[in-house]
């Protein structure tokens, strides 16, 4: 157990939807480029929509295990936004920083990133420990599976998978 939880931690380490911030969110992007944020952001969130199904689909959870399911999946969707804010204020000040202020921000970004993957595997541990050993063979594959592997290709393999739709709705 103590194996799969690291490996957990490790694929949640490399895909920043995963991550969470304990700091509050600063302000966001200036007014005028949130409409051009909307559709990436809309685009981010299908995407973690789509991880959430398709781990829920893989995984067989039971009603009896709904409850723990709904607490990992609101920590995918929360580290998920966090992210998505951080990586924002980053590209909207990237043309003003210095290089302190960039590696400070970067020091928050990994932060943000080691803290959620702290959140996301505390909320894993009681789901996991509730799977049947069928269901914890399924997600020690399917965990082992997207470890190792550069996110483009984990990306690119889906977009294959997915078809027309594979720009809104592929995992990162």
């Amino acid at each position: 157990m103590k194996r799969t939880l690291i490996a957990l931690a490790a694929f949640c380490a490399l895909s920043p939807v995963f991550a969470q911030s304990s700091a509050p969110a600063a302000a966001s992007a200036p007014g005028a480029q949130a409409p051009a944020s909307a559709p990436a952001a809309t685009k981010r969130e299908a995407r973690t929509e789509q991880r959430i199904a398709e781990l829920h689909a893989s995984l067989k959870i039971t009603p009896q295990q709904e409850e723990q399911w709904s607490k990992f999946a609101d920590v995918m969707r929360d580290n998920g936004r966090t992210m998505a804010d951080l990586y924002r204020q980053r590209i909207a000040q990237r043309d003003t920083m210095s290089a302190l202020d960039d590696m400070k921000q970067y020091e928050q970004i990994t932060q943000a990133n080691a803290d959620g993957t702290k959140r996301l595997v505390e909320a894993f541990e009681p789901l996991y420990t509730s799977l049947s050993p069928e269901q914890k063979k399924l997600a020690d594959t399917s965990f082992r599976s997207e470890h190792g592997k550069p996110r483009h290709e984990r990306a690119h393999r889906h977009s294959k998978a997915a078809g027309a739709d594979a720009a809104s709705t592929t995992k990162p």
